[in-house]
């Protein structure tokens, strides 16, 4: 089993994001201790953002590319290769005015690409990245989550998971700590909150796992 650890926060050993990707990880393993990991770190290693140059090869062009377009490309495939090969994937996504980094849509829009994360057919398009089981590790400042204004407010949560549903993925588990900018006991109790959720959805989808891997 590979599990692809992605962390995307700006802020180092203060992010709350990353407290929670190495937690979940962990937590991961404590089920499946064999699981091989692999770690990005877009906040070091981000890719260039979305270029003309990089959407050529998703147009299907591949002949008489440029060295820029094959530069781009290459950056791509390495990211898309990672993402599909992997069978967990843990996503730290800080809320950054009120959507992801750049950093981490930028990479959407690298693993984006058609005949490989999905494809449009005759009824519409299809995901073809199923089978997973994707973590988003969710850091806010403020609450968002308990009222309808302010879900309306954030594009973070909101849009990973809609990426991740077009991509096919359907076991999505949100680990989420928010009201951690609101003093130091909302943070404590935000991050004691994120630990319990995190020891509860790791164990449940190890389980769904190895259930799914008795049925294959």
């Amino acid at each position: 089993m590979r599990l692809l650890h992605i962390d995307s926060a700006i802020t180092g050993e203060q992010s709350v994001s990353r407290q929670l990707t190495a937690r979940i990880v962990r937590d991961w393993l404590a089920h499946h201790p064999g699981t091989q990991v692999e770690y990005l770190d877009l906040a070091q290693d981000a890719p260039a953002h979305f270029t003309l140059d990089a959407m050529a090869p998703r147009t299907g062009q591949t002949d008489g590319l440029s060295d820029a377009q094959q530069r781009e490309n290459a950056v791509s495939e390495r990211l898309v290769r990672q993402f599909l090969a992997a069978d967990v994937v843990v996503i730290g996504a800080p809320l950054y005015n009120f959507t992801v980094p750049t950093q981490l849509k930028a990479w959407i829009d690298r693993i984006a690409l058609p005949g490989r994360t999905f494809r449009y057919t005759a009824g519409g398009p299809e995901g073809l990245a199923g089978g997973k089981t994707v973590f988003i590790a969710s850091s806010r400042g403020g609450v968002y989550s308990t009222t309808e204004a302010g879900r309306m407010l954030e594009h973070q949560e909101s849009l990973l998971q809609t990426v991740m549903g077009f991509f096919g993925v359907t076991d999505l588990r949100i680990v989420r700590a928010e009201g951690t900018g609101m003093g130091p006991e909302a943070r404590a109790q935000a991050l004691a909150d994120a630990a319990r959720a995190s020891a509860a959805l790791t164990r449940s989808a190890a389980s769904n796992q190895d259930r799914l891997a008795q049925m294959a």
